[in-house]
């Protein structure tokens, strides 16, 4: 289908979305809207979104949707490097006790969830946010029955709440009006958050997508329907979408009609400095999974930003990695910067198989050829070391103990049971199953059958898995995957955030999705966490890394470099790692 045709193919087929809200509202399910790319907006390509509960935003598709559509007690500071966070909810950055265990907030007066039919008492309109709002969402992360992957930033955190976790098990109706000793509104606009022991890292949480805060009223009216029903206070509000194709999000009425007003900051770096926000009044995101059928979309002009995949990197760099001069003229920007991420292989240590065999996960380490690895990403990707990236403390940059090194897989594979790959207990080449959950993804599918041919030569079969990204993300949460690949973006700056991913109490389905159970990790990521940033805390660090790294959980596949291009009508936009809620900052022109 030539572009011109498929650009009227895209409207036709946009033809009937569910309307989740009007230009007024915010999720109540209301009937249906033709829509089409007419009117001033962002376009950006999008994931497949699991839905709209903050409790549930593990994904980056499901986060980045979010932080459109709620908020939460903090933010980012879109513009600070090194990374910092401000109020947002809050009037102001919290008073902490000389202990570290007390946190005491206020919030803004006159804040107000969108308009939504779930506020039966207001006839439809939303009410305003109090702190005993904040106390509700934080104790639905803590719900057994909510079954929120969020809880691991909680868990033994928060005076009480591990008890009120305990007491929501079972059938019976969780019990949200209890009283929780370190989790109280002690004014309509005042909370107190009481900690077990110090905890440095709380105001990074208390900007994650998980401590958003939601209305009660919201999630007993709609039920298990609440998670496609968003009512937030976010910039935006879901006007219309459409499960797995599109989704179009417009200016929250909310921000005009309280008494809340939203700038750029005045000494923010752009001519937009001082302008009410949201600066653009509708976001379309589309899901596009085909990297081709993206840039095809950009060059005629569908998209304003896109990534740039494998496949197009010579159609868009130089050998020197810098833009084509013809795109260069065209307006087009190029934007290229490292990412607080991490990607990795990863063995399920239930497994009978991978799980129980320490040589075996060394070998197929040894037998991961970096090297080809990063030709083959042309530049996209950074040689990996450890699970704690470059541009966070406690990274230290000391070379893996199982590097690249053929011969040395050869001699472990042998160590491990299976002489050149042969599985003694069928006589036949061992065979292992990688899941992926980019069924649809052409480049992921080269970058799969490469990680294959890579234990290919030592012997070792890897059969390919490939699911869509529900399906692969509940075979992880179920710990049904032998292996599986993954990239890990950093929820806020901090080592402790990459080294929970191998915490015993954050196994599946919390962030620990390898289910290692390390007690040497253990003790030494305990105490590494109580800390501030300190020499003291640096030397745990690097040795809670060494730890994980004798035992093989993963292989690392690189540090991945965030490579995008943009029209010249977008404005305002900047490589951020924690994006969440950030395109409010976004202009285009019209």
């Amino acid at each position: 289908m030539k572009l011109a045709d498929r650009s009227v193919a895209l409207r036709m087929a946009c033809a009937g979305l569910l309307l989740l809200g009007g230009m007024a509202g915010g999720g109540g399910c209301r009937g249906h809207e033709r829509l089409t790319d007419d009117g001033p907006g962002i376009r950006q390509t999008t994931g497949r979104i699991r839905g709209f509960d903050p409790a549930h935003a593990s994904d980056m598709a499901s986060v980045r949707a979010t932080g459109k559509l709620y908020e939460g007690l903090l933010q980012y500071d879109y513009w600070a490097r090194p990374y910092r966070v401000e109020p947002l909810l809050a009037v102001a950055m919290p008073e902490v006790s000389a202990d570290g265990r007390v946190w005491r907030f206020r919030l803004r007066e006159g804040i107000e969830f969108a308009d939504d039919p779930c506020f039966v008492a207001y006839e439809g309109r939303g009410r305003e946010v109090v702190a005993g709002d904040v106390v509700y969402s934080m104790l639905r992360i803590a719900d057994v029955k909510v079954g929120s992957g969020g809880y691991w930033a909680f868990r033994g955190r928060i005076e009480g709440l591990d008890d009120f976790r305990a007491r929501s098990q079972g059938e019976a109706p969780t019990d949200y009006d209890v009283e929780v000793a370190g989790l109280r509104a002690t004014g309509r606009y005042e909370l107190e958050i009481r900690l077990t022991a110090p905890y440095p890292q709380l105001p990074w949480v208390l900007a994650m997508p998980y401590a958003f805060v939601v209305p009660r009223e919201a999630v007993e009216f709609y039920g298990a329907e609440f998670v496609n029903h968003p009512v937030g206070t976010g910039p935006y509000v879901l006007v219309a979408a459409r499960q797995n194709h599109r989704y179009e999000y417009r200016v929250n009425p909310k921000w005009v009609t309280t008494n809340r007003v939203e700038t750029l900051a005045p000494d923010a770096p752009t001519p937009d400095a001082g302008k009410r926000l949201p600066l653009t009044p509708r976001i379309v995101d589309m899901v596009v999974g085909d990297p081709s059928t993206a840039w095809l979309m950009f060059l005629a002009g569908q998209l304003d930003w896109v990534d740039v995949s494998r496949d197009h990197w010579d159609s868009i760099l130089t050998a020197d990695q810098t833009l084509r001069p013809d795109l260069a003229a065209r307006g087009i920007v190029l934007e290229q910067a490292p990412q607080l991420s991490v990607s990795y292989t990863a063995f399920n240590m239930d497994d009978p198989v991978v799980g129980t065999n320490p040589t075996l996960r060394q070998a197929l380490s040894c037998a991961f050829d970096a090297p080809q690895w990063l030709a083959f990403q042309q530049g996209r990707v950074e040689m990996a070391t450890e699970p704690v990236p470059p541009g966070v403390a406690g990274h230290a940059g000391v070379p893996p103990p199982y590097a690249f090194d053929r011969e040395r897989a050869r001699r472990l594979l042998a160590e491990a049971g299976y002489p050149e790959g042969h599985d003694p207990a069928t006589g036949r080449r061992l065979k292992l199953t990688l899941e992926l959950g980019s069924a649809d993804n052409p480049e992921a599918r080269q970058a799969a059958e490469l990680f294959a041919s890579f234990m290919a030569r030592i012997g070792v079969v890897v059969e390919l898995s490939y699911n869509n990204w529900p399906a692969f993300l509940q075979k992880i949460e179920r710990r049904q995957a032998q292996m599986f690949s993954l990239t890990w973006v950093g929820d806020y700056p901090d080592a402790q955030n990459f080294l929970q991913l191998f915490a015993s109490e954050n196994v599946s389905p919390g962030p620990n999705r390898a289910n290692v159970v390390n007690p040497e990790f253990d003790r030494l990521y305990r105490q590494m966490v109580a800390l501030p940033e300190s020499p003291e805390r640096q030397a745990l660090c690097q040795q809670a890394v060494a730890a994980v790294m004798e035992d093989c959980p993963w292989i690392l596949t690189g540090y991945p470099v965030a490579v995008s291009v943009r029209q010249a009508r977008l404005h305002n936009r900047i490589r951020h790692d924690f994006p969440w809620g950030m395109e409010k900052y976004w202009r285009v022109d019209e």
